[in-house]
């Protein structure tokens, strides 16, 4: 099933703004049964692995602002800025979100984590599940 442009652009702002919430069930919804996301700091594949990864970066964000959404029919980019607080303040960051079946089916992340190399709890890296 195709989902237009709009629809497209709807979803990853629902997204982020559950994402922004920590808003989980909505987030757990939007995502399609087999996502994948692919970022800096690591990849993660199925919709529990991606769930993790999410979950983990919300409790690290203070706040998150979307700055620009542009879309197709199956893709959005997402220019959004990321408040993580001390020591890593705003992180300008941007987003490739690939739909299927109207879910997210792939969030490819882009962000300098250079920052972040230093502190070895920061991870968005969950193992795979079988």
């Amino acid at each position: 099933m195709k989902i237009v442009k709009e629809a497209a652009q709807n979803l990853a702002t629902t997204y982020y703004q559950a994402v922004a919430n920590k808003d989980l069930v909505t987030i757990a919804h939007l995502l399609h049964t087999n996502v994948r996301l692919v970022g800096p700091l690591g990849n993660a594949e199925g919709k529990e692995s991606v769930l993790g990864a999410v979950t983990g970066f919300a409790t690290l964000i203070k706040s998150l602002r979307v700055n620009a959404i542009f879309s197709s029919e199956h893709q959005a980019m997402v220019n959004y800025d990321v408040d993580f607080g001390d020591p890593f303040g705003d992180v300008r960051s941007a987003a490739l979100i690939t739909y299927k079946d109207n879910h997210i089916a792939g969030i490819e992340l882009f962000f300098d984590a250079r920052p972040f190399a230093k502190d070895s709890s920061i991870s968005v890296s969950v193992p795979k599940q079988e």
